[in-house]
């Protein structure tokens, strides 16, 4: 081992030992028979009256949210990706595995976590709101545009959107949707952001003059819910980390749902495929030897 790779070494176990016996937060912590502290504030006095997704977002970001700015919050979740459609890819682990008798909360874990998805899910969204962060930050620049999204749409980075092993992100995140570019969930949002009177942000101006733009440059590119979902935290001052917290739980909903039905079905039925609908051609069975 070269001295540098031993010097890294003997700085990580220093680390370690440094927080063998505290673990520094400013997050809180619990004092058995006693309380709850949570950033500040007592869990169990000063925030038991809060609503689940208030608590959420108090966690992530420090601030307890307005009426209003926890129903805009609530109302993406409910609108933007609860769908109890076993279809879809995440849904589709969480019914697998439930209706195979594995454990709900196994499958319903496992869809969750492969929500983080290149195509869908969680890093387009993220892609999403760092694209429009970066588009007003250039436009705040002097820049027109329609210049920036020219540039964009025609660089010769790769997207390979739709074509399987080899997909990657989109070129401009938040436009187009591969299965119809009608997306049924934008009417909803826009309603519900009117009714809480958060229609009228920055950012989410902005999308709608990208939109406009894309007509020219890329007509085939429509604003899909990313785009919703994205410049509305963002005009509520949510960094693109606290959006990616935000939406990490965004799909359990549609998750549980189809977990709670695979188990009402008979086991195994789901996907069934007798093993010899398998035509395999490949090398023969191999007999394992004693050694």
């Amino acid at each position: 081992m070269s001295k540098t790779n031993h010097e890294m070494d003997h700085l990580k176990l220093n680390e370690l030992l440094k927080n063998s016996n505290i673990w520094p937060t400013e997050m809180g912590g619990w004092q058995p028979g006693v309380d709850v502290s949570f950033r500040g504030k007592s869990l169990l006095k000063d925030l038991n009256h809060l609503s689940w997704m208030s608590l959420v977002i108090y966690s992530i970001t420090g601030k307890i949210p307005e009426p209003k700015q926890c129903e805009l919050y609530e109302g993406i979740w409910v609108i933007s990706t609860s769908f109890p459609d076993p279809r879809l890819w995440n849904n589709r682990i969480a019914t697998l595995a439930t209706n195979s008798r594995s454990t709900p909360v196994l499958g319903i874990s496992a869809g969750i976590a492969v929500s983080e998805a290149t195509i869908y899910g969680h890093r387009p969204l993220i892609a999403t709101i760092d694209f429009l962060y970066d588009v007003q930050n250039k436009l705040d620049q002097g820049q027109n545009l329609s210049d920036i999204l020219k540039a964009l749409y025609h660089s010769t980075a790769p997207s390979y959107s739709g074509k399987g092993k080899n997909r990657s992100p989109a070129k401009i995140p938040g436009f187009g949707r591969p299965i119809t570019p009608v997306d049924e969930r934008r009417k909803p949002l826009l309603d519900l952001a009117k009714k809480c009177q958060y229609h009228q942000g920055k950012i989410l101006q902005l999308a709608f003059d990208i939109e406009q733009q894309l007509k020219i440059i890329a007509p085939q590119l429509k604003m899909n819910i990313a785009t919703l979902m994205a410049a509305l935290c963002a005009d509520q001052n949510m960094s693109p980390r606290e959006f990616y917290y935000f939406v990490s739980l965004c799909f359990s909903g549609g998750i549980l749902a189809c977990a709670i039905d695979a188990e009402t079905h008979h086991e195994g039925s789901f996907f069934p495929m007798p093993c010899n609908a398998i035509r395999y051609s490949g090398k023969p069975r191999r007999q394992w030897k004693n050694m």
